[in-house]
């Protein structure tokens, strides 16, 4: 296990008291047990350059916290990914200024009704809101921008 390479640059706890730690520079999500006992690390998009690629993530609302929001600055996605394997559903969004797109997604954060809020940095300077509809089944790994609606 290689050191942190950016100061921790999120951590979060779930309600079972584990530690999900963001490490932005190494391309990973990190878990801990509240005591510090290593659990696992997973890598996304070990490929990304400049700033890495696990920014910021938070938690689904469910009781179980089944998901993982994970906000990717660099390559302009926020992915959702299964809590329980770290393994990656699917993703949305591109880069770009309008609705949907993204300009350096950096911080996430979920409501009570399960809608999404995600921040850009950069000269990207805005906050976005997703409004939670549900579950349904995952047709594509990359769900692309979504906006304008498809017809």
């Amino acid at each position: 296990m290689k050191p942190f390479g950016n100061p921790v640059h999120c951590a979060r706890l779930a309600r079972d008291g584990l530690l999900y730690v963001c490490d932005r520079m190494n391309n990973r999500i990190q878990v801990f047990r509240k005591d510090g006992t290593f659990v696992k690390e997973v890598f996304f998009d070990k490929d990304t350059l400049r700033s890495g690629s696990v920014w910021d993530m938070t938690f689904s609302r469910d009781p179980e916290q089944k998901y993982v929001y994970m906000a990717n600055g660099v390559n302009e996605r926020i992915y959702i990914v299964l809590r329980s394997s770290l393994e990656v559903l699917t993703s949305f969004g591109d880069g770009g200024r309008q609705p949907g797109q993204f300009y350096g997604v950096h911080n996430l954060d979920t409501d009570s009704k399960g809608n999404l809020y995600a921040t850009e940095t950069y000269n990207g300077a805005r906050v976005q809101r997703f409004i939670y509809k549900g579950l349904k089944p995952i047709a594509t790994t990359e769900q692309g921008v979504p906006w304008p609606e498809r017809r």
